[in-house]
């Protein structure tokens, strides 16, 4: 079930640019034509039919993808969306708060994005961000391109010790330790 908002369908799971490169060449195969394919939605140049959103329902559940067609849980799906791309594919992480900045971007009061959050998945947006933000110390950490200062400064944390402190308690040891582990398995973004 998709949702043609003006020029726009929604699409659930949707967290990385693979998933955006197979959202683009599903839309090119069934002959959607398609503007701009960002985390969570597709602006589409025209309504797409009933049988056009019936086979990119099929197609995309195939691909563990899934139209939306709820306003609150395309909400919802936005503010995952723009944590994951603030977090994971920005170089460094606004030097405001984070609630100032999805306030801005999803254009909504954060108090009222922050219950419709925690309403919808049962943790709260922070929770959420630490558990991206650590999941991208991980990945910054298995490049071993940067230090701890480093990624502690571009992950706006106030101090390393802020940092090792938070990865300690969500993941139950520290960053030291978990760069020495022969086995540094990551979490696939759709999962965190």
């Amino acid at each position: 079930m998709a949702q043609n908002d003006g020029s726009k369908l929604y699409i659930k799971y949707m967290v990385s640019i693979r998933c955006k490169m197979l959202v683009k060449s599903t839309l090119d195969q069934l002959g959607v034509p398609h503007g701009i394919v960002e985390l969570g939605e597709v602006e589409v140049d025209s309504p797409i039919t009933d049988e056009q959103r019936k086979e990119l329902k099929i197609v995309l559940a195939r691909l563990g993808l899934e139209l939306m067609d709820d306003k609150k849980a395309v909400l919802v799906e936005k503010i995952k969306n723009t944590i994951i791309e603030m977090v994971h594919y920005s170089k460094e992480l606004p030097r405001i708060k984070n609630s100032e900045y999805l306030a801005k971007k999803l254009q909504h009061d954060y108090t009222y994005l922050a219950n419709l959050f925690s309403e919808t998945t049962g943790i709260t947006i922070e929770h959420f961000i630490i558990a991206h933000k650590i999941e991208r110390v991980k990945e910054l950490m298995l490049y071993d391109e940067l230090n701890l200062t480093e990624i502690s400064y571009r992950l706006n944390y106030s101090s390393v010790a802020h940092l090792s402190k938070q990865f300690k308690k969500v993941r139950g040891l520290t960053p030291s330790f978990f760069k020495k582990l022969k086995q540094k398995r990551r979490i696939p973004l759709e999962n965190v």
